[in-house]
Order: structure tokens, then C-alpha cells, then sequence
């Protein structure tokens, strides 16, 4: 039977991390709360390319993507208040891992001359982020149905204190760092 990575996180992440950072309760371990895709559409395009954004994410993930509006209104972005912009889902817990899982395993190592992803994507409290030029490396799209190269942002919210911590725990998980 295949491992899932939220076992791995139980049975052996959570007691490495506990060694190498001297947590004394199991409570103390950073954890994996959420990833969020993130896809902004630039204003100059159609509104057929926001609902292809919308359809990529939901196929992607598996869960309903939600569009995302302007808060304030920005004339140098020929932006208007409430003016739908991107869109954007929220994975949690078993829809989390499955992703974490395609991701890795999957979708990156077909991207072309791939050596790692960049380690300068934290935030300083231990929250990664990374972005996906090209929707085209999951498996899941019909290469045929796509019009548009719609490109993504994929954040890691952890409950890490620090960016060491969040590193160690996304690289634990099977995040393959460049060198």
C-alpha cells in the first residue's frame, strides 16, 4: 500500500523535527495548515480567460476555485472596485496532502531543466511561496482544451515560527530544494 504524506508527517516528520529543533511536546511541531493557488489576470484580457483560470484551478485541485475582486479601484492598473481580477482555492487537510503529492511527485519533475525550487520564496515566519509560470505541468488539463497560458502562485502556510522551521518542514515533505 502507498505511504500518504500526512502518514509520513505523523510517523516520521513530526520525531525529526522534534530532534533536530528540541520541540519536548509533539504539540510544538510545525505543521502544513493550508496551501492556496493563487492565478491574477491581467485586466487587458477577456473574461473567457478568468473562467479558463476558474476551470484550471478547479480541475487542478479538485475543489470549486472562487474569483477574486478588486478592493479599491486603481487607475494606473485600469482596475475598478469589485472588479473581478483572478481567482484563487484554498486546500485543507486530506485535499491538501493529495495535492502536496501530485505536486511533487508529478507536476514539477516535468518541468523543463528542473533542478529544485528557489529557497528565497519565504516570508520570515516560516510561509513559502512559489510560482508556476505554466499551467501545462499537471497532468490533470487536457493539453487540447487550453487557449491561454494562465500562471499561478502556490503559498505554503505552515504554523512554523521561523523560516528555518517552515524549510525544514516543507523539504521533510518532499519539496525538492535547489542545491
Amino acid at each position: 500500500m502507498l505511504v500518504s504524506i500526512k502518514d509520513t508527517y505523523k510517523n516520521e516528520i513530526v520525531s525529526e523535527m522534534m530532534k533536530r529543533f528540541g520541540y519536548k511536546n509533539v504539540h510544538m511541531v510545525p505543521k502544513l495548515e493550508k496551501i492556496v493557488l493563487n492565478s491574477g489576470i491581467s485586466t487587458q484580457r477577456e473574461r473567457d480567460v478568468l473562467q479558463e483560470a476558474v476551470n484550471t484551478l478547479t480541475t487542478i485541485t479538485g475543489q470549486k476555485a472562487v474569483t477574486t475582486k478588486a478592493r479599491k479601484s486603481a487607475a494606473s492598473f485600469k482596475i475598478r472596485e469589485g472588479q473581478a481580477i483572478g481567482a484563487k482555492v484554498t486546500l485543507r487537510n486530506n485535499m491538501m496532502y493529495d495535492f502536496l503529492n501530485r505536486l511533487i511527485n508529478n507536476a514539477l519533475p516535468r518541468v523543463r531543466d528542473f533542478r529544485g525550487v528557489k529557497k528565497s520564496g519565504f516570508d520570515g515566519f516560516g510561509n513559502y511561496t512559489m510560482g508556476v509560470s505554466d499551467q501545462s505541468i499537471f497532468t490533470e488539463l487536457d493539453l487540447d482544451k487550453i487557449k491561454h497560458q494562465i500562471g499561478m502562485n502556490i503559498s505554503f502556510v505552515t504554523s512554523a515560527k521561523t523560516d528555518e522551521e517552515g524549510r525544514a518542514l516543507i523539504e521533510l515533505l518532499g519539496m525538492p530544494f535547489a542545491k
